[in-house]
């Protein structure tokens, strides 16, 4: 199964691609931006196997971490 997590931007790290470094709730990860070019700072954004796909409001992207961690290993994949 294939799943996008949401985090907040809490880089930018530039570079072509841009890349940044995502916070999803305690655990920082890198991945690439170039898809959502408009993302900045602060912004809460949907990862997929390291590409921000899109941007999602910060009240969504709580909602969907709070059933991530109810799943028994439900972040598992993204804490490698």
């Amino acid at each position: 199964m294939c799943l996008g997590v949401p985090g907040k931007i809490v880089e930018m790290t530039g570079g072509e691609p841009s890349m940044g470094v995502v916070d999803f709730g305690g655990l920082r990860r890198e991945a690439c931006l170039a898809y959502v070019p408009e993302a900045a700072v602060g912004d809460y954004v949907i990862v997929h196997v390291g590409f921000a796909i899109s941007i999602v409001d910060e009240q969504e992207a709580r909602r969907t971490l709070a059933v991530l961690r109810a799943i028994p290993g439900g972040l598992d994949e993204i804490s490698r």
